[in-house]
C-alpha cells in the first residue's frame, strides 16, 4: 500500500504484479517517477503506446495520463510528489529544501511537449546512480516506523537531480535550426542550467564559455533562433515566472527576487508585456 513519509510526497512499491492501478493519484500527482525493476509490457502516455523492460525508467508531469499493460510479471517502484507538495508550509516539510527540488524540475514542467517520457542518460553510471537511490528509498520506506528520514530526504535530493541532469525530452516548438546544430543547442541548455547566476550569461562569458567573439555570438544566436539572447534569456526567466504562479505559493516578491527583476512591480510590468496580463490576473485564471 501506498505511504506517505514525507508530508505529500507518496512512495510505492509492487512486486510481481500483472495489474496496476497507477492513475489512482492521477488527478492530484505534480510529478512522479516510475522505475520498473523487474518484467515486461507496454505503457500508454497520452494516448502514445512504448514498451518498457527491466531497469527502464519514466518520469511524469502534471496532466500526464498513462495506462501500464504487463506482459509480464513486473515490479515497479513509483515516487509521487503531489500537487499540494510544492504548496503551503506543512510542518513536515518546513526543512526540506523544497524551492531547490522544483528548480529540479521546472525545466521538465516547462516542456510544452508531450512526448513519450521515458529517461535517457548520458553516462550509464548515472543511470546505476539513480536505480540504486530510488532503491534506497523505497527500502527506507518499507522499514514503515523505523525509517530514516535523512537518508530519504538525501536521496531524493540527489535522484531529482540525477533526472534534471539527464532528462531529455522534445519541445514541440523546437525550430528545425535549432534540431540542427548542436552548438545552439548547447548554448540554449547553459542558459537553462544557470538561469539563476546572471553573472554566467552575459555576453562575455557565454562567448568564452562556446570560444567565440563577443560581438558574433549574438548574431550567431539570433541566426538560430530568430531571437536575441537578451531578449531570449528575459522570455525564459518569464516562463518560469508561469511554472511558479502554476504550481507553487511564493508571494510575487519572492518569484521577482528570485528571478532577478529589481521588486514585484518591475516583474508585473514585464510579465504584463510579456502575456498581455498582469501576474495576479494570471494567477487567478489558473487558481
Amino acid at each position: 500500500m501506498p505511504r506517505t513519509i514525507i508530508e505529500n510526497i507518496v512512495i510505492q512499491e509492487y512486486k510481481d504484479q500483472t495489474f496496476f492501478e497507477f492513475c489512482k493519484y492521477t488527478t492530484i500527482r505534480f510529478f512522479e517517477i516510475v522505475y520498473f525493476e523487474k518484467g515486461s509490457g507496454t505503457i500508454k502516455i497520452n494516448g502514445k503506446t512504448v514498451n518498457y523492460s527491466a531497469n527502464s525508467i519514466f518520469v511524469f508531469v502534471p496532466d500526464d495520463i498513462y495506462i501500464v499493460n504487463p506482459e509480464s510479471a513486473t515490479t515497479t517502484i513509483a515516487i509521487k510528489f503531489l500537487k499540494s507538495f510544492f504548496r503551503g508550509d506543512a510542518p513536515q516539510n518546513v526543512n526540506l529544501p523544497v524551492n531547490d527540488w522544483f528548480r529540479k524540475i521546472e525545466g521538465i514542467l516547462n516542456s510544452e511537449s508531450h512526448q513519450l517520457r521515458e529517461m535517457r542518460f548520458e553516462t550509464e553510471s548515472d543511470k546505476i546512480h539513480l536505480l540504486s537511490l530510488i532503491k534506497m528509498v523505497a527500502a527506507e520506506n518499507d522499514k514503515k516506523k523505523s525509517y530514516d528520514l535523512f537518508i530519504i530526504q538525501n536521496s531524493l535530493s540527489v535522484i531529482l537531480h540525477l533526472i534534471a541532469r539527464n532528462i531529455q525530452f522534445l519541445n514541440a516548438d523546437m525550430s528545425t535550426k535549432i534540431v540542427e546544430s548542436s552548438k545552439i543547442q548547447q548554448i540554449i541548455n547553459f542558459i537553462h542550467a544557470n538561469i539563476y547566476n546572471p553573472e554566467l550569461l552575459t555576453t562575455k562569458n557565454l562567448a568564452e564559455e562556446f570560444h567565440m567573439a563577443d560581438n558574433y555570438i549574438s548574431e550567431y544566436f539570433k541566426k538560430h533562433t530568430d531571437a536575441s539572447l537578451k531578449k531570449y534569456i528575459l522570455n525564459y526567466k518569464l516562463k518560469l515566472v508561469e511554472t511558479r504562479l502554476k504550481y507553487t505559493d511564493l508571494q510575487f516578491s519572492e518569484i521577482a527576487m528570485e528571478l532577478g527583476f529589481t521588486d514585484s512591480s518591475h516583474l508585473n510590468k514585464t510579465f504584463q508585456s510579456y502575456k498581455g496580463m498582469t501576474i495576479g490576473a494570471y494567477k487567478a485564471s489558473i487558481s
